[in-house]
C-alpha cells in the first residue's frame, strides 16, 4: 500500500472515530435531557389535565388542556400569598448574601491574615451540612426569639447557606483580577474601599451576578426550613404546594399547578440570563 493510500485510510479512520464520538455524545445528551425534563413535563401536563385524565390507565398523552386546577388555586388565595412571601424572602436573603459575601470573598482573595485557612474552611463547610441536621436547633432558636412564622426568621436562616455560596463563587472571580490593578490604584491614592468598589467590584460583577442568581434560586426553592419555621403568615410557595398532601389524599391537580407556578418564573429567568450565567461560571477558570 502506497503512502498516499495509507494517509487516506488514516484520515477515514479518524473521521469515522470522530463521527462515532459525536454520535455517542449526542445520544448521552438526549438521554440526560430526557431524564431532567421528563419530571417537568409530567408536572405541567398533570396541571393541565382533568382529574379523570390524570388517573387514566394507560396514561393519556393526548388530551384537551384545562385550567380548572389553576382557577382552583387562584380561588383559594393562599398560593398567591405564598408566592409573594417567597419573593420577599428570596430577594432579601439574596441581597444580604451578596452584601456580606462579596466583601468577604474580596478579603479572602486579596489579603493574608492569621486564621485565613480556618475561616475559609468554616465558610465552605457550611455547604456540607444537611438541612435536616440543623432544622430542630433553628426551630428552637426561632421559637425562643419569637421569630416563628416571620419573614425575618427565613431570611436569617437562608443567609447561612447564601453567604457561603456567594463567597465560594466570588473568591475565584477576585483572584482572577491582577493584583497590579490594586497596586496601581493604591499608588494613585485610592483607599482599600475605593479599590474594592470602583475597580474590583465592576470587574468581578459577572461572578457576583451568578452567585446572586444561584442564591435566589436556592432560597426560592427551599422547603425544609420553610416547613419547620412557618405556619400561615410567612408560608412560602414550596410549603403551600406540599400542603396539598393531606391525610385524606393528595390533590394532584392543584399541587402540580402550584408547582408549575413556582418553576415557571425561575425557568424563564434562567433562560434570559443563561449566557451571563455561563460567562460568570467560567470566569477565572483559565488564567
Amino acid at each position: 500500500m502506497s503512502t498516499r493510500s495509507q494517509s487516506q485510510h488514516g484520515r477515514r479512520r479518524t473521521a469515522n472515530r470522530h463521527t462515532f464520538t459525536y454520535l455517542w455524545q449526542g445520544v448521552v445528551a438526549v438521554l440526560l435531557m430526557t431524564a431532567f425534563l421528563m419530571p417537568v413535563y409530567w408536572m405541567i401536563t398533570t396541571a393541565l389535565k382533568t382529574t379523570a385524565d390524570t388517573f387514566a390507565v394507560p396514561p393519556v398523552l393526548v388530551f384537551q388542556p384545562t385550567f380548572e386546577h389553576f382557577r382552583a388555586v387562584y380561588a383559594e388565595g393562599t398560593v398567591a400569598k405564598s408566592l409573594v412571601n417567597s419573593l420577599i424572602v428570596a430577594t432579601a436573603a439574596t441581597a444580604l448574601s451578596v452584601l456580606i459575601g462579596a466583601p468577604a470573598a474580596y478579603v479572602l482573595a486579596r489579603f493574608n491574615f492569621r486564621g485565613k485557612s480556618d475561616l475559609w474552611f468554616w465558610i465552605i463547610s457550611n455547604r456540607f451540612i444537611s438541612p435536616i441536621v440543623v432544622a430542630l436547633p433553628f426551630f428552637l432558636i426561632a421559637r425562643d426569639l419569637r421569630l416563628l412564622d416571620t419573614h425575618l426568621a427565613l431570611i436569617l436562616v437562608y443567609l447561612t447557606f447564601g453567604v457561603p455560596l456567594v463567597v465560594w463563587l466570588c473568591v475565584d472571580q477576585f483572584r482572577a483580577i491582577p493584583r497590579e490593578v490594586d497596586e496601581a490604584a493604591t499608588v494613585d491614592g485610592a483607599t482599600i474601599w475605593q479599590v474594592f468598589f470602583r475597580i474590583n467590584l465592576p470587574l468581578a460583577m459577572p461572578g457576583i451576578v451568578v452567585s446572586a442568581i444561584l442564591a435566589f434560586i436556592t432560597a426560592w426553592n427551599e422547603l425544609m426550613f420553610a416547613l419547620v419555621l412557618t405556619r400561615a403568615e410567612a408560608r412560602t410557595a414550596p410549603v403551600e404546594a406540599a400542603n396539598f398532601m393531606t391525610g385524606f389524599g393528595i390533590r394532584w391537580g392543584p399541587m402540580m399547578a402550584t408547582g408549575t407556578l413556582i418553576v415557571l418564573p425561575v425557568v424563564i429567568f434562567a433562560l434570559l440570563v443563561s449566557r451571563n450565567l455561563v460567562r460568570g461560571l467560567t470566569m477565572g477558570a483559565v488564567k
